[in-house]
Parts: structure tokens; sequence; C-alpha cells
């Protein structure tokens, strides 16, 4: 497995003792706030809020303290990596706008090249209780870019990634019934998409927001020092975006969808999901359509998962 588990357990939860302790008045209160689903209008028309492709940026934009809308909720020794300065972008790049609070997607310079991965692999098969998944990190559907970043490249201006994508050992096993609950702290790596590639959350290693400082491929992915390649951001490269079609698996065993509600032109944002950037709706499982909360991947930060809704297996580790 790839290095997985060095903040499993990390939740917003007490112990024991501590839940215990909680007066019954209080403890009923949670529980109607978990319970609470934010459920989806599909005859709303939610429109194409950032349809020039000017986002705003989520620099700084965390919390270790309780999940809050736009936010992501880092447990708390991620949290306190995320200050060190440890990698990221060189420099902001000219896509920057705005004096710096916001960016224009369509003008941020990708990395060059067109790989082939004839070796990518990635199998998902179900138990009655178990979603066992497992891969390479390798793309199964698309090619990637040069990595490293040769110096004749124009993204090399902006982020010197030094990094080789390299094959992953890649074994999970999620449970197909999730409960709902309050939300959950998170580390670096939320989830695995269906083309195999893995998803981090939204910061690069300084707390920043990635999509807006790090350069990444034709398909909005790049690889961190220990070879992953990965996404943060809805990569241009998935193109089955509507939110009833299943992208990828949160590590809380919910599923992650595309945004489009009825096309491009009406699709939900940061401001239409919940705090863990979520939302119930009918999503098709194995081919059947069932009703369940989901976490939907928007063009704007956070762009996907914030927090988690239900126990991970684990909350990925300090990036």
């Amino acid at each position: 497995m790839v290095g997985f588990g060095s903040l499993a357990g990390c939740s917003s939860g007490s112990g024991g003792d501590a839940r215990a302790a909680v007066k019954p008045a209080a403890h009923q209160a949670a529980a109607r706030s978990a319970s609470h689903h934010l459920t989806l209008d599909t005859s709303h028309d939610y429109g194409n809020k950032y349809s020039d492709g000017v986002l705003p940026v989520g620099d700084g934009k965390y919390t270790s303290s309780g999940a809050k809308k736009g936010y992501i909720y880092a447990c708390s020794q991620y949290a306190s990596s995320l200050s060190s300065g440890n990698g990221g972008a060189d420099t902001r790049g000219p896509w920057f706008t705005n004096n710096n609070t916001e960016y224009d997607v369509n003008d941020k310079v990708p990395v060059e090249g067109s790989v082939s991965w004839p070796n990518a692999t990635h199998s998902i098969k179900t138990t009655s209780t178990k979603r066992k998944i497992t891969s390479n990190g390798l793309p199964t559907s698309h090619t990637t870019g040069t990595f490293p970043i040769s110096s004749s490249d124009p993204a090399y201006s902006y982020d010197r990634n030094p990094n080789s994508i390299t094959a992953q050992s890649i074994s999970m096993s999620l449970t197909k019934s999730p409960k709902y609950g309050s939300p959950r702290c998170m580390g670096g790596e939320v989830g695995i998409m269906t083309t195999g590639v893995m998803l981090f959350n939204a910061l690069d290693a300084e707390g920043r927001d990635a999509g807006a400082w790090e350069t990444q491929d034709h398909c909005d992915a790049h690889p961190e020092r220990t070879g992953v390649y990965h996404y943060h951001t809805l990569s241009s490269c998935i193109t089955k975006r509507s939110v009833h079609h299943v992208i990828g698996w949160a590590f809380d065993g919910f599923p992650i969808t595309g945004p489009y509600v009825h096309g491009s032109s009406n699709q939900l944002t940061t401001s239409n999901l919940d705090a863990c950037h979520g939302i119930t709706s009918k999503v098709k499982i194995n081919g059947k359509s069932v009703t369940t909360y989901h976490y939907v991947m928007t063009q704007d930060y956070p762009y996907s998962v914030s927090c988690f809704r239900a126990k991970p297996f684990t909350t990925g580790p300090v990036p």
C-alpha cells in the first residue's frame, strides 16, 4: 500500500470516555445535526458560475478546529506540517489576477509531454460488505505529462517539479455502507479515482491552493516526491461529469461524482454543497440508481472532499 496510515484514526471525535460524558440534550442535538443531509434539487438551475474560468484562490483556507464550508478540515498533525514550507510551486504564475485573489485556469501553463502507461492497472471488486480497490496508481484512460519537468519546458519557470511518476502498490478495502455522521478531519490524501489515479485534497505542501499555484499536465495532475501521480482538481481528462456518475471513491466509502446537474450550463459549486463538499442525491452504483450521500468535484476551491462524513480507513499521510 502506498504510504497510508501515518495519520490513521485521527478524527474530530473524542475518545470513548469523553463521548460517554456528553449530556443527553447535547448528544441529541449532535445526532440531529449528523443526520441532516443536504439534498440535491434536480429542478433548480444552479447555472455555470465560473464559465469564464476565473476562479477564487483558496490560499490558507484550512482549519483544524472543525469543519467549515469552503475550507479543508485538516487533522492537527497534518495542519502543523503545512506551515513548514517544504514544497510547492517556486513562484506565482502570470495566471493570478485581481490582486492575486483569483486565477484564470485558461491561462495556466501545462507541463509538456504525452506519456503512455501500458502497464497501468486498476481493479474494483465488491463483496457483500466491502469495495476492494487495487491499483498501481498509473492512469488507465489517459496519458501524462513528462516528469521531472524539463528545464526547457515553459512550466519550469514557475514550478520545477523534480519528481518522477512511478508505479505504486495501492490496496484499500472500503465499506459499502458508510455511516453518515459528523465531519471528520483529513490528511493530504482523500480518495482514488476510477482512472486509477490518487486524489489529494486542495492544498499544496505549504497550505496554498494547489490548483492555483502548482503546474500540472494536460490532465491536471502531477507526481509528489514518492512518485505518486495525483489530482487536486477535477481532471479535464475525466469527461463523464454528471452528478449521478461515480468518478471516484473517498477513503470513507462514499462515492465522488462530477458537478453537472443537467450539463455544463447547470453545475454545482462549493456554495451549493455542505461543509465536507458533499450532497445527497441519486447516484448510479454497480448499474443501480441509489440515493446516497456523495462528494462532488467542482471547479472552485476546495474542489473535492474537504472532510470525511464517515469513518475513513485512513485519514491519509502527511505529504
